[in-house]
């Protein structure tokens, strides 16, 4: 069971619900420590004083603020928890809002509330059944960490989940990310979108979803300690090269997607016409026909050369989409 990190209550109108507060995700990541290669001896941050030029321990450190290069503000963990602000021991309620409405950018950690206690157990459930009847969440302020923090109440199974939110000047304006002026068909933006289609999932499980790269890492540790040999990285796919149709980049990544789900990609396939292929398909008439056209300005088009034992006419430079 994951330990309370904060106790408090929420405060909604003049409703309050004590609750303790408990991470609700963990971190699998495998974890190094420094080294010096030649002896593999531990190397370590030890902290000095500087006026002392000594080492000093973890209880003879506190926290203080640089008023001046010659003037520090000593400040307590007693003058924290008793900060001059609702937030300091609340979450307090200020309105609800759609879950669609919060951009995903502002949503930070997520954290489990629990009911602190029999005397909790009823009002808690009250918010939990009104958060989730009302399909909104709850837009909520507390004091943590040595700031004030905007938050969110939901509902995740049968527990309220309280996520932390940046404030608005956090999140940085994308103006200047923006790219390029680009010309997309419609017939180009369809294709996309039932590419999104195929590739839809209902939940975010199953080999794709999987931490590959601890996977691969914890091997690599196994077969070091077992002085076995490293295991061989898998050959990287060959790359695309520069996309000169798109549509048919995208028509081949739909059909690769029904592939993987087993479906048929013979007779219900969409085809779009476009002039890269007709220039395909006048390419298979015969070399000698062609040879004996004549262009507009009268002049008579290159016998094709031979590729593989067939003879194709030359082809016309596609234009990238």
């Amino acid at each position: 069971m994951p330990r309370s990190i904060w106790s408090g209550a929420i405060s909604f109108g003049l409703v309050t619900v004590p609750v303790h507060v408990a991470s609700a995700t963990e971190d699998h990541s495998v974890r190094f420590h420094q080294y010096h290669l030649e002896d593999m001896a531990r190397v370590r941050v030890r902290k000095f004083c500087e006026v002392e030029d000594r080492e000093v321990r973890s209880d003879e450190i506190g926290k203080g603020y640089e008023l001046t290069t010659t003037q520090v503000i000593p400040i307590t963990d007693e003058d924290l928890r008793n900060l001059p602000l609702p937030t300091a021991k609340a979450l307090e309620i200020h309105g609800f809002v759609p879950w669609e409405s919060i951009d995903p950018l502002r949503i930070g950690e997520g954290y489990y509330l629990q009911p602190d206690g029999q005397v909790a157990a009823k009002p808690y459930e009250l918010l939990r059944q009104a958060l989730a009847r009302s399909a909104r969440v709850a837009v909520t302020k507390f004091a943590w960490s040595g700031r004030e923090r905007l938050g969110l109440l939901r509902v995740r199974d049968d527990v309220i989940v309280l996520h932390a939110m940046r404030w608005p000047d956090e999140v940085r304006d994308p103006s200047e990310l923006y790219p390029p002026a680009a010309d997309v068909s419609d017939a180009e933006v369809d294709e996309a979108v039932e590419l999104i289609e195929r590739m839809t999932t209902d939940r975010l499980e199953g080999p794709d979803f999987v931490d590959h790269y601890t996977e691969a890492l914890e091997k690599i540790i196994e077969a070091k300690r077992e002085d076995h040999a490293l295991p061989e990285a898998p050959e990287p796919d060959k790359p695309a090269g520069k996309v000169l149709d798109l549509m048919a980049a995208l028509q081949e990544s739909v059909d690769k997607a029904k592939t993987s789900r087993g479906e048929d990609t013979g007779t219900d396939a969409e085809v779009h016409e476009m002039p890269a292929k007709k220039a395909t398909a006048k390419a298979k008439a015969p070399a000698r026909k062609q040879a004996a056209k004549k262009t507009t300005t009268g002049k008579r088009t290159a016998p094709a050369k031979k590729t593989s034992g067939k003879k194709t006419a030359a082809r016309k430079p596609r234009r990238s989409a």
